[in-house]
């Protein structure tokens, strides 16, 4: 039973250029109608996090603080505890100790983990029903005010993701001022991006691509 109410959830309206309804078309059953593997795509979209990030922090130990050459007062006689540097680490000023380093936070994952993962997602939200189609865009000079006509009567209401299947400058000019709305290729979608944007519009051109890069 779970498998046919899948398999009747693949059928998704399709749109034309200026946004009104043309039709429905059948997505991929091998991308967007695969059980979710809630692991992999955890495991998937952490690994992207870390793999953005710069590990650039970074600590000054006790000889990379500037000072300190001369001993700060003698040996002996003082009644204090007897110290070599003013900047060794228990002194105010003194370097640290164990403190972040340089690093790198790359995480590999093997190929079929994550294109299981990618496939998951996809199909999580053809299965909420939030995938469109749209046959393509009629636009022949970047307009920021009618791509949002378009993509308001295609019935965007929240954040959307335009999936293209190569790059479209006048595509993404007309997206660019739109804090709601975003643009990627087929071949580079991700998890990050599919679950920060609460719909998909796909490019009819982009499933086949999507079924290449994927499968």
């Amino acid at each position: 039973m779970a498998e046919k109410a899948e398999k009747a959830g693949l059928s998704v309206s399709s749109y034309d250029g200026q946004g009104a309804p043309a039709g429905e078309v059948e997505l991929p059953e091998s991308v967007f109608g695969q059980t979710p593997h809630m692991a992999v795509m955890h495991q998937a979209y952490l690994r992207q996090l870390a793999n953005g990030r710069q590990g650039t922090a970074a600590t000054k130990t006790r000889a990379d603080v500037r000072g300190g050459g001369a001993k700060p007062y003698r040996q002996k006689g003082t009644g204090r505890a007897r110290h070599g540097s003013i900047r060794e680490p228990s002194m105010v000023g003194g370097g640290t100790v164990f403190g972040p380093q340089p690093r790198s936070f790359a995480q590999r994952m093997p190929r079929k983990m994550r294109r299981l993962a990618l496939r998951s997602a996809l199909s999580v939200k053809a299965e909420e029903g939030k995938v469109s189609v749209l046959e393509g865009f009629d636009l022949e000079e970047p307009r920021t005010r009618a791509m949002v006509d378009v993509l308001r009567a295609i019935g965007v209401e929240e954040t959307v993701l335009v999936v293209l299947p190569a790059s479209n400058r006048v595509v993404s000019r007309s997206i660019d001022n739109l804090p709601w709305a975003k643009v990627v290729l087929a071949r580079n979608l991700n998890l990050y991006d599919i679950f920060t944007h609460e719909q998909l519009l796909i490019a009819k051109d982009a499933l086949e691509l999507l079924e290449e890069t994927s499968a």
